[in-house]
């Protein structure tokens, strides 16, 4: 009844409230007993700090941060992913297939596996690289500068709201990065409740493998907005992870209060480079090991099950259609499931099945099934030579328009408030930009329009898979480190959570979006 009533009146915890009174105790007879020095006024780092944490303003400024670091993501690497995308699309893709003609392997089965299968699947994920490499380099600044400790205190308040505390923020900050180090990252707090519950909700965070499937849906339907886009995906996720801990807190852990939270904010400082780009890189290499293992190998087998006809009569091995494979008709069997979603088609099915193996496997599959459907304009007559210098003039393009976007990205936010327009910057407009897509964003406006039943419903289709691939089950590595953590039971009702909120909230952003907007 005590501990209730100072609760009350003071709105702090009982506990933290006895160890300040203690220190208080302390410092009194240090300060009898201690001569200092005169204390400076007060620093530039607690300036700073009176803003970014203060209790009004510290979690819209860290949402701003974060919605101007996915705004640097999306729209600065635009320029270097589609260069990646006609370099590995033409330049690899040409000269691959001729160097296979010259081998006399051209038309075999052979060449449909490297092009189809290896270039479409690890190609089409290789892409996004430019928009990890920005996103990390985004991140690392914010954390070698001190500021993502302030985001975990910040974030104690709203923390406390579903029986946690900011330390508990601290994976879910990781979980950005990838699900399975934020899981083994909960062996840093006290007690079993907030790991079982932190690591539970860490898995509606958005890691950097889903990163990929927002951006090619963002340029694809929403163009320079895009990273409104990606940032409504991050923030739903931790709207969802609240919400769901708000509720597990009242009925799974109803009887246990959250521990006490004490933390020591580091000083602020000016980035390191070498600290910033360590950490870009070791985050970088970890998606492009992948490439090379987990992607690959299923690029391979989804390739296999495609070429398999699901009857003879279909078509002979290498030769049916992708619909009429037995990748084709295993995914069309499920599709239903998901027409409330704006969403029914084998294709998007299937994308999602392989995508339980690891995230970025989505765009790997879509890029192999549509590999077939928009296959690049390549300027077959020039030589290697011309085609190598052209990937060097692309290359000096994207890095000027790189530094051009960095640019706008003040002017862009400015232009938010009401009746105000600063223009931006244009010394070197893209050429064409109306039809500026790559081949597999074109092929998904075709698809997802065709499917929903319009252009503007196909968009809301669009946003609404995303919120699939959001919120339903982590790859296979985050449900192992899962299972390994907390046992069996906990990783089944995790994946069983998962699925259901998953399909409930892409089900109403179609619908709601449909009564809306149609």
């Amino acid at each position: 009844a005590a501990r209730k009533r100072i609760e009350t009146q003071t709105g702090e915890d009982p506990e933290i409230l006895i160890a300040d009174q203690r220190y208080q105790f302390v410092d009194k007879i240090i300060d009898s007993a201690v001569e200092r020095p005169r204390e400076t006024a007060i620093t530039r780092s607690e300036k700073v700090d009176n803003i970014v944490t203060h209790k009004i303003w510290g979690l819209p400024i860290f949402f701003l941060l974060m919605w101007l670091v996915f705004q640097f993501t999306s729209n600065v690497s635009g320029p270097f992913l589609d260069w990646v995308d006609l370099f590995i699309n033409e330049f690899i893709l040409k000269w691959t297939i001729r160097t296979l003609g010259f081998m006399g392997v051209g038309d075999s089965w052979i060449s449909s596996l490297i092009t189809d299968g290896v270039i479409a699947g690890v190609g089409g994920v290789l892409v996004f690289v430019p928009v990890l490499l920005f996103l990390y380099l985004a991140l690392g600044i914010m954390e070698d500068s001190g500021y993502m400790a302030r985001a975990a205190f910040v974030m104690d308040r709203v923390m406390r709201w579903m029986g946690l505390h900011g330390k508990s923020f601290l994976p879910m900050i990781i979980g950005f990065g990838c699900t399975v180090p934020a899981v083994y990252a909960t062996r840093t707090l006290e007690n079993e409740k907030d790991r079982k519950l932190t690591a539970f909700l860490a898995t509606f965070m958005s890691c950097g493998a889903r990163l990929p499937v927002y951006v090619v849906f963002g340029a694809a339907f929403f163009g320079d907005s895009s990273g409104t886009l990606v940032f409504s995906m991050y923030f739903l996720g931790i709207v969802i992870a609240l919400i769901t801990g708000f509720v597990m807190k009242n009925t799974v852990y109803k009887s246990q209060p959250p521990a006490p939270f004490v933390m020591e904010l580091p000083p602020y400082r000016i980035p390191r480079i070498n600290d910033v780009w360590h950490q870009m890189w070791e985050r970088t290499r970890g998606f492009l090991v992948k490439s090379g293992t987990v992607i690959l190998g299923v690029s391979v087998a989804l390739w296999l099950l495609m070429a398999i006809p699901a009857h003879q009569e279909t078509g002979p091995f290498n030769q049916v259609q992708a619909g009429d494979s037995l990748f084709g008709r295993i995914s069309g069997l499920i599709a239903p499931v998901f027409k409330p979603a704006g969403f029914g088609s084998w294709q998007t099915t299937g994308s999602l099945m392989t995508g339980v193996l690891a995230k970025e496997v989505v765009v790997s599959t879509m890029s192999q099934i549509y590999a077939g459907e928009s296959l690049p304009v390549v300027n077959t007559t020039a030589s290697f030579q011309e085609d190598l210098v052209s990937v060097g003039k692309g290359f000096g393009r994207a890095a000027f328009l790189t530094v051009q976007e960095t640019i706008n990205i003040i002017p862009r936010t400015i232009n938010l408030i009401p009746f105000v327009d600063l223009g931006e910057l244009d010394l070197l407009p893209l050429e064409g930009q109306e039809l500026d897509y790559t081949r597999l964003e074109g092929s998904l406006i075709k698809a997802f329009e065709k499917t929903a039943g319009s252009p503007r419903a196909g968009a809301i289709a669009a946003v609404s898979f995303n919120v699939f691939v959001l919120l339903y089950i982590p790859c296979v590595s985050a449900v192992s480190a899962m299972r390994q953590e907390f046992g069996r039971r906990w990783m089944w009702a995790q994946i069983t959570y998962t699925l259901l909120v998953a399909w409930t909230a892409s089900v109403v952003v179609f619908q709601v979006g449909k009564l809306l907007f149609l």
